[in-house]
């Protein structure tokens, strides 16, 4: 097969997997030594670091064949989908030309299962360990990890990527078991275990000798398949709560199942709203960075997020009785939970507010959504409680409402009563 249609196959093979940031790893460059590459540079697509820089990684499966039959993946042993698989020494050319290209600044490498656990994990490692020492490439590196390849094989993934992760898929073992019946939910969270224990060990040995060989300095991370089974999203959060804790994972990732051909019948027949993984984004968030707990942010009585509005919002509107809240005097952690402010605007509310008491004009020059905030917060010029924060229509304020497209005129108009 000629090496076009199979960087056809196998990068389209791996857009399901959607963890594939480059963050939080240590600065390299070639500038000034041997070697190529840099994790430092700007790129041109689709990967995002904190700070805002955009780098690209080619992101490919080494192969699309598989031995396991897990029901939600088009790559299952069972699938009848057109198969390929590179060579290591394909897969290191690849990278390289297309860096020196100044298409990639990375690599995002991943695999279907092959023979056995072992061997796939083997021939990933080949194509890290090639980049790293037969060409001292020193972009980044992610690399998707099987939980059933041996220890060693791991840790030795770890030496030459800069991230690596093991996918969880699902949230809870009964419906693991009942689509992917190869995969162990027990095994893979002990895999997580290993790699946690591992890079901890690695930061203390790097403490004493920084010029020492990091182990995936930029963690791991994981991801679930949203809308697959019925969990709902309390469900979800729950476990991606209790992942960041106890694997004190770098990111989980949530990706919207996709219908595929030929599915079983213990699949959905469609797929979930995309707005839903985008709400468990925001939601995640809130629990990372704002001091949420995962269970603050649904209910017992609805276990999911709300599609029309954010998870802050949401839950403010159901924790009236915490508002309103005075902007001059509120600690940090209060001033997180106002809807509209985050944690740049939080930052900048509690320098400013040293200096002189702020008013409704300074929240527009504080990058503050006024209409947002107002009805939560107290200002000198400005109390919420006089806008009677207890008022049943508040809560309409926020919601969109429902637009139909004019099939005449092509436009759009926003219809306020019952379609």
């Amino acid at each position: 097969m000629e090496l076009a249609r199979k960087l056809a196959i196998l990068a389209d093979a791996a857009k399901y997997d959607a963890s594939c940031a480059s963050s939080g790893t240590t600065k390299r460059t070639s500038r000034d030594s041997a070697g190529l590459g840099s994790t430092t540079g700007s790129g041109i697509c689709h990967s995002y670091t904190p700070d805002g820089r955009c780098v690209s990684l080619l992101k490919i499966l080494l192969t699309n064949y598989c031995i396991y039959d897990c029901l939600y993946c088009i790559n299952r042993v069972s699938s009848d989908v057109p198969r390929a698989r590179f060579t290591a020494e394909e897969v290191v050319q690849l990278t390289l030309d297309f860096y020196r290209r100044n298409y990639i600044e990375g690599l995002f490498l991943s695999s279907g299962i092959i023979r056995n656990p072992d061997y796939t994990m083997e021939q990933v490692i080949a194509v890290a360990r090639t980049l790293r020492i037969d060409h001292q490439f020193r972009g980044y590196i992610h690399l998707k990890t099987i939980p059933e390849a041996s220890p060693a094989l791991i840790e030795e993934a770890g030496r030459w990527a800069d991230r690596i992760s093991i996918n969880i898929e699902l949230p809870t073992e009964i419906a693991l078991k009942e689509l992917a019946p190869e995969k162990d939910l027990v095994r893979t969270e002990a895999a997580m275990t290993g790699i946690k224990e591992r890079i901890e060990q690695s930061k203390a040995e790097r403490r004493d000798n920084p010029k020492g060989r990091s182990f995936a300095p930029a963690g791991q991370s994981t991801q679930m398949i949203v809308g697959a089974t019925d969990a709902s999203d309390r469900v979800i959060l729950a476990r991606a709560s209790s992942l960041y804790e106890q694997q004190k994972l770098r990111r989980v990732y949530y990706s919207a199942f996709s219908p595929i051909p030929d599915a079983s019948s213990k699949l959905p027949l469609v797929a979930p709203p995309l707005v839903r993984e985008h709400r468990l984004y925001q939601a995640d968030w809130l629990v990372r960075f704002y001091g949420f707990k995962a269970q603050e942010l649904t209910r017992d009585a609805k276990p999911d997020l709300d599609l029309a509005i954010d998870p802050k919002l949401s839950w403010a509107l159901r924790n009236r009785h915490q508002f309103p809240v005075d902007l001059n005097k509120a600690p940090r952690g209060l001033l997180l939970r106002v809807p509209g402010l985050g944690t740049k605007s939080t930052e900048r509310i509690l320098k400013v507010r040293r200096w002189h008491k702020l008013r409704v004009e300074d929240l527009p020059r504080l990058r503050v959504s006024v209409k947002k905030v107002l009805p939560f917060v107290i200002v000198a010029d400005h109390n919420a409680a006089n806008l009677s924060i207890d008022r049943d229509d508040l809560e309409g304020r926020f919601r969109p409402g429902i637009t139909q497209l004019d099939l005449f005129a092509g436009k759009s108009s926003v219809i306020t009563g019952q379609l």
